[in-house]
């Protein structure tokens, strides 16, 4: 254990001073990247990624994947946008509830389809990616919910706050991720997942309920895509089926991957899941600045994913040698 928690602790302060670093070369090339609008910027892209990366974050950790998170987002944010555009008098909180509620579901979908009929995730989430997408055409009639029919309260949680005028959705994606923290580190619940993801073989010999919890990652995932798809119409104060949630995957796996959640499961931790996603939200939004196009950003992304797995698994074979499986001169 006192390996482990090395490797992780390594891991984050490595990302660190990847941060710490990447600003300084942006704020040279461009020193407006330094300002607190700039600040204010990073943070208020990282949100809705946060959130949705504690529940991909739990679900890798568990030896799955959720390739289906991008469609939940956008299917209850259009739910929670129609909801508001026909009950113009519901208050806030039932759309919120409704959204969190429908991810639940579509989370639980995942879960059964991957335990009962043992079916490996990222082929049960490839195809419920494309089917809920569907579902959301057919459910929008391809319509976009436009801004005049998002609550105005929900488009000012992305402007202030009560507390020194930081916007609540930051403070709320924060407090989600504090949460996961507590809930994996300091729960028999979460140390059972990590268990599962380590060896899901041995679990169940140690009286790990493997399949009631495996179905929990996937509604934890999808319930957490809700409340992304809720701080997306509060952030872009509208919401389009045909971009909204599109590609989303793997703007959130990029990060957890990048703070050294194993896509081998059984190992990561929140802190770094956060640093991951200040890091590539930094990148996102630094892009722009140095007057790079922004196509570039999906080839930044695969390129960061490929780079992580080949450090974890480098990390879990001992090195180039292992990696490699032979001497290396």
């Amino acid at each position: 254990m006192n390996g482990l928690g090395s490797i992780l602790r390594r891991r984050e302060a490595g990302l660190v001073v990847m941060i710490i670093l990447f600003s300084i070369v942006v704020g040279v090339l461009q020193p407006r990247f330094l300002s607190l609008d700039t600040v204010r910027i990073v943070l208020l892209a990282v949100p809705l990624i946060m959130v949705a990366a504690m529940g991909e974050m739990v679900v890798i950790v568990a030896r799955h994947v959720d390739l289906s998170i991008g469609s939940i987002l956008g299917f209850t944010s259009i739910v929670a946008g129609m909801l508001w555009r026909d009950h113009p008098e519901l208050p806030i909180i039932v759309g919120v509830a409704a959204a969190v509620a429908l991810g639940a579901v579509l989370g639980l979908l995942n879960g059964l389809v991957v335990t009962i009929f043992r079916l490996p995730s990222i082929i049960v989430t490839l195809g419920t990616l494309s089917l809920y997408r569907g579902l959301l055409f057919l459910y929008s009639g391809a319509r976009q919910v436009d801004p005049q029919y998002i609550p105005r309260s929900l488009i000012e949680m992305s402007q202030t706050s009560p507390i020194f005028g930081v916007p609540w959705i930051i403070l709320i994606a924060f407090a989600v991720a504090l949460a996961t923290y507590l809930f994996l580190d300091y729960t028999r619940l979460g140390r059972q997942i990590y268990a599962i993801g380590s060896n899901p073989v041995a679990a169940p010999l140690r009286g790990i309920r493997v399949v009631p919890i495996t179905i929990l990652v996937f509604v934890l995932s999808g319930a957490l895509a809700g409340v992304a798809g809720i701080m997306y119409a509060s952030r872009f104060g509208y919401v389009n089926p045909g971009i909204t949630g599109v590609g989303f995957e793997f703007t959130v796996i990029a990060p957890v991957v990048v703070g050294g959640v194993s896509i081998n499961g059984g190992l990561g931790s929140v802190g770094g899941t956060v640093l991951g996603v200040l890091l590539l939200g930094a990148v996102s939004v630094a892009l722009p600045l140095l007057g790079v196009s922004g196509f570039w950003q999906d080839a930044i992304y695969g390129a960061v994913i490929l780079v992580a797995l080949v450090v974890d698994r480098s990390v879990r074979t001992g090195g180039i040698r292992g990696l490699l499986g032979r001497d290396v001169a």
